[in-house]
């Protein structure tokens, strides 16, 4: 019987989460990773975090990158992505989630975006990292609101110095993009993604591809494992989760979150309702 295990699979591996009821919109995530690799995914926030020891290896927007020790990442919102570990200590890490639209609240500023998936400065990293624990270790929301806002004020120069996001106009692709995220819960076969954009099956897998450095199943996966991530932190039960996303089953679900986010979404629940 395949079941994932509550733990990953080396026990020098952990991964922890934490939602606060007080900071809408943020999710603090740490962990230390040694063998377990993580399958494509992708988060609707800005996700900025600092590499503590070790050194991770990731794929974003097609590239390869590997951040050692004292590096600071910054996704920008819904990029796929994947880790794992670039040495053979693996990797220890913090990252903040952050929603734009929490970003756009706090700052006012609507126009945040990270050219520099990664940038190796212990000056960048070190402050950040410090703020992120201070936040995780805070002991009221008045606490954690205000360490919030120290660290938006660090990231604020950074963020501007990549510029508001480049307009690269629409693609074509971005219509099967929508369609694929409006439809999570459906059977959706190639051919019918293919037709969106006037292509065969064969030239739009290859395409898409090359356009998304994704598959069109993994990115269907990505979006239902991140909308099943939202139902359980708003505490679904996974059963009627799975179902909503368009999984299998409860087992589905399990096997699936686990391999994306190293982490059970019975045990991803526990957390995040451990909200302080």
């Amino acid at each position: 019987m395949d079941v994932v295990p509550e733990i990953f699979p080396c026990e020098q591996d952990r991964a922890e989460f934490c939602h606060f009821a007080g900071l809408p919109g943020i999710e603090l995530y740490q962990a230390h990773i040694t063998r377990y690799a993580f399958a494509p995914h992708t988060h609707e926030a800005f996700g900025i975090g600092t590499i503590e020891a070790g050194a991770q290896r990731f794929r974003y927007r097609g590239v390869q990158y590997v951040a050692p020790q004292h590096s600071l990442v910054m996704m920008n919102p819904d990029e796929l992505h994947t880790g794992e570990s670039a040495c053979t200590a693996g990797w220890r890490y913090r990252m903040i989630y952050i929603d734009p639209e929490e970003i756009a609240s706090l700052t006012g500023d609507r126009h945040w975006w990270f050219g520099d998936a990664l940038r190796t400065d212990i000056r960048l990293a070190r402050p950040v990292s410090a703020l992120l624990s201070q936040m995780w270790q805070a002991q009221s929301s008045l606490e954690r609101q205000s360490t919030l806002m120290q660290l938006l004020e660090y990231l604020r120069p950074i963020a501007r110095q990549a510029g508001a996001r480049k307009s690269e106009g629409a693609h074509r692709f971005d219509l099967v993009k929508s369609y694929i995220r409006q439809n999570l819960a459906e059977p959706i076969r190639l051919e019918e993604l293919a037709a969106l954009v006037s292509l065969s099956p064969w030239h739009f897998l290859r395409s898409f591809s090359t356009h998304f450095h994704v598959t069109p199943h993994q990115m269907l996966m990505a979006f239902r494992l991140y909308e099943a991530k939202q139902r359980l932190a708003a505490g679904e039960s996974a059963a009627l989760v799975a179902a909503a996303v368009g999984l299998t089953d409860q087992a589905h679900l399990t096997r699936a979150f686990a391999q994306r986010y190293g982490i059970t979404p019975g045990r991803f629940q526990k957390q995040v309702y451990c909200a302080r």
